[in-house]
């Protein structure tokens, strides 16, 4: 996308032109395709190669004549190299004299130096355009008399002098975030005050709150919001209930992870003379607590949605309302919004209405609760589970008829102790209990969507859709290629993709490779987004999708039922403007992209403080990638990942084929591909560069 954008910059150098009209010109007119368009001409900008006025975009002509590009510095801090951004030199050598007052990842100006380094010219960093860190976190040290902050990341290269008037009470020992910071001459350390005090170094909640900064996600809720939390009333007067659906004598329950603590779906079911079948999808009713006029709504909106760290959730609201107010807890009463469908014998939805409501849940239970139930065949509510299990089991099959893909991506669990320390890691078992949720949360969600789009809602309303567009082609192409490696069967050009995709997991379903082919199959998939453009969802096989069913963790999810409330009351103007909604939606996309990449980290670094009390052990795992470096090694019993470096293979010279997923012994001609099982032995965990390395054992 970068070189198409740059590219026709390059021809058109004195158009100035929106983003809309593009998409058009260099074709990338699919929602997925216009989203990243839009987050790559916001980068180009905050590097200088466009200028942005108005909502047109124009080549920076001041600045493509210089040469101004990515500085990245060596592991080793003795050189690096300047990434240019306008030009078709390759890569700026810089010496370690060179490199000014740059850090790692800044954006610089460089200039040339009448020398060349191999295939590289070697330049000087003249100046730092742009900062990638205004802030830095580190633990405070103290050296005599003066004190420093010494980087968490080894990228950043020099310690951070700090003032002992500007320490804020931080402590020597302390995790800290520094910011203010001046750099002025390459022969003092840079300088800064502490702005934060993330508490002692070492402790869960200081490496929990230093994590989240990294991936700048606010882990406490500002002062600003306190008064209005204080106003938040859990008593419901008696009118409210005159405006809704009582459900209070109703048998509902929630059914949740045994750790869970918001509860914001429950369930209900009753079999209808007709021989029908009547479910009821109960959601917390957030939207009366949190609406446009708040300022916890415009947190929540800046949150985007909770983040699920390994043991530590950073929640989207205040725990009063997450926790408390609006978590549908068993014996008090809480508002919802219920989505009530008959359903025949067959699964097939015969009417549904869509209603606000009040409920009493009767139960909480975990999903262990409910699969001993479901397979002892007693125990609380067990006919009311028994029966949305069957029903569950219908829809389920009917949608991988239809063309919904099942991928199934493994999660790992960790048992931590008191200090937060993981002392087991289990892999978590898919079973009916979970399933049988997740068809109905699915289920409630095309109702919702498809209701927006019935023909007597005359005029477009605008809304929020959860989108999948179809895969890319060149993707699917080294996809197939991938899978014929393995010995497996996929017919790239088969008319219904979606099915062939569901063939060739139910192929790997069981097998050693089953959590690699699940793995690649996703990455060769378009990501899921939020969009008011609805083009389906591909993935699940809807034509009409949105996310309705977890609005104390997701803020599309609150938007949409803010959005269905103003529906039903057939009011003739709308409450956001399609332009309002797009922005809302690249925005929780962009928080749902960030906080996924930050809870795949957390439980990364898990993994590695858990494998380094292991070193020497063996293991026995799958190759999950291959480079012309070494074989990465996913463990099969913690789904840890490793690399084993081609260094480290000393049986032989491997040399690296690309084109077959695989290395290749030059004496022994020993293969080993991508997907092959393989026996290791834990040789190194390195914590700061957040790496571990296996040795391969021969039996």
């Amino acid at each position: 996308m970068k070189k198409l954008i740059k590219s026709f910059f390059n021809k058109n150098s004195k158009t100035k032109i929106k983003p809309k009209d593009l998409a058009k010109k260099i074709n990338a007119l699919s929602t997925h395709e216009y989203a990243q368009l839009k987050d790559v001409l916001y980068n180009l900008a905050q590097e200088g190669y466009l200028e942005k006025i108005g909502k047109r975009y124009s080549l920076n002509k001041e600045k493509t004549d210089k040469l101004i590009g990515t500085f990245q510095i060596s592991r080793e801090g003795t050189f690096g190299f300047v990434i240019l951004k306008n030009s078709n030199l390759n890569d700026i050598f810089i010496p370690e004299k060179s490199f000014s007052t740059a850090f790692h990842g800044d954006i610089v100006e460089v200039k040339l130096v009448a020398r060349q380094r191999g295939k590289n010219l070697e330049g000087k960093i003249v100046e730092v355009i742009k900062r990638q860190n205004e802030e830095i976190i580190g633990i405070l040290t103290k050296v005599k008399s003066y004190y420093y902050v010494k980087p968490d990341s080894e990228e950043i290269h020099k310690d951070v002098f700090v003032a002992s008037e500007d320490l804020n009470g931080a402590t020597a020992g302390d995790k800290v975030i520094v910011g203010n910071i001046q750099w002025n001459s390459k022969f003092l350390n840079p300088e800064g005050i502490i702005i934060d005090n993330l508490g002692e170094a070492g402790t869960y909640d200081t490496e929990i709150a230093s994590m989240a900064h990294e991936f700048n996600i606010p882990y406490k809720f500002p002062k600003r919001l306190e008064k209005e939390l204080k106003n938040i009333d859990a008593t419901i007067d008696e009118h409210i209930v005159s405006n809704r659906l009582d459900l209070r004598k109703d048998i509902i329950f929630t059914i949740d992870p045994e750790d869970a603590k918001d509860f914001d779906d429950a369930v209900s079911v009753t079999k209808l003379p007709n021989g029908n079948i009547s479910v009821g999808i109960h959601i917390a009713d957030v939207s009366y607590y949190v609406n446009g006029n708040s300022k916890i709504f415009e947190e929540s909106m800046k949150r985007g949605n909770s983040v699920y760290l390994v043991g530590k959730v950073i929640p989207m609201l205040p725990e009063k309302l997450s926790n408390n107010i609006c978590s549908l807890v068993p014996g008090k009463d809480r508002l919802t919004f219920s989505v009530i469908c008959e359903l025949n014998k067959n699964g097939n939805v015969v009417s549904y209405k869509i209603k606000k409501s009040i409920i009493n849940s009767n139960r909480r239970f975990t999903y262990d609760e409910v699969q001993q139930i479901l397979e002892e065949k007693k125990g609380d509510f067990f006919d009311e589970l028994n029966t949305l299990n069957i029903l569950a089991k219908k829809l389920r099959s009917d949608r991988l008829k239809t063309g919904s893909i099942n991928f199934h991506t493994p999660e790992v669990k960790f048992e931590l102790d008191e200090k937060g320390k993981p002392v087991a890691v289990n892999i978590k078992v898919q079973k009916d209990s979970h399933q049988l949720i997740e068809e109905f949360m699915l289920l409630a969600n095309r109702i919702v969507a498809a209701h927006i789009n019935k023909k007597e809602n005359k005029n477009k309303i605008p809304f929020v859709y959860r989108i999948h567009d179809q895969p890319d082609e060149l993707k699917l192409r080294e996809f197939t290629r991938f899978v014929n490696s393995l010995g497996y069967k996929f017919n790239q050009k088969a008319r219904n993709k979606s099915k062939e995709f569901q063939n060739l997991l139910d192929q790997v379903e069981g097998s050693e490779e089953e959590s690699i082919v699940n793995e690649i199959a996703i990455r060769s998939m378009a990501k899921a987004l939020y969009s008011t453009d609805n083009i389906g969802h591909y993935g699940l096989g809807f034509k009409f999708y949105t996310h309705f069913t977890s609005p104390i963790r997701r803020f599309p999810d609150l938007i949409v039922h803010l959005l269905i409330d103003y529906c039903l009351e057939n009011k003739e103007n709308h409450l956001y403007s399609e332009n309002e909604l797009n922005e809302i939606c690249e925005h929780c996309s962009f928080q749902e992209r960030n906080a996924i990449q930050a809870e795949r980290l957390s439980v990364k670094l898990k993994q590695i403080e858990f494998l380094k009390n292991l070193l020497g052990e063996e293991f026995h795992g799958v190759i999950s990638g291959v480079m012309n470096f070494g074989l990465f090694v996913e463990l099969k019993e913690n789904l840890a990942e490793g690399l084993i470096r081609l260094r480290d293979m000393e049986d032989d010279f491997y040399e690296h084929d690309e084109k077959n997923y695989a290395i290749i012994g030059r004496q022994s001609k020993k293969i080993y591909r991508l997907g092959d099982r393989v026996k290791v032995k834990l040789i190194r965990v390195d914590d700061d560069r957040r790496e571990i390395d296996f040795l391969i054992i021969n039996d």
